[in-house]
């Protein structure tokens, strides 16, 4: 199960975990005009962790899901 809350400075996309008896902890990822933040909660710690990926990094990452095992550059668009 997802949610998607559109706020001020940011799409707010919550993936809930409803597998089976292993459950994850809920994965919050912002989508703001710079850059693409992933946070979850690290229950060993009780502290939130979150990576940052400029969007450059997203567009790498959704191209990766579709491709093979390999090493790849993306092409860039000529400004």
């Amino acid at each position: 199960m997802f949610t998607i809350e559109h706020d001020f400075d940011a799409t707010v996309i919550t993936l809930i975990d409803e597998g089976g008896q292993h459950l994850q902890e809920d994965v919050t990822i912002n989508a703001f005009e710079d850059c693409v933040t992933v946070e979850q909660l690290d229950p060993r710690t009780d502290r939130v962790q979150t990576i940052t990926l400029s969007l450059s990094q997203i567009t790498e990452l959704a191209a990766a899901l579709d491709l093979p095992e390999g090493v790849y550059r993306a092409a860039r668009k000529k400004r």
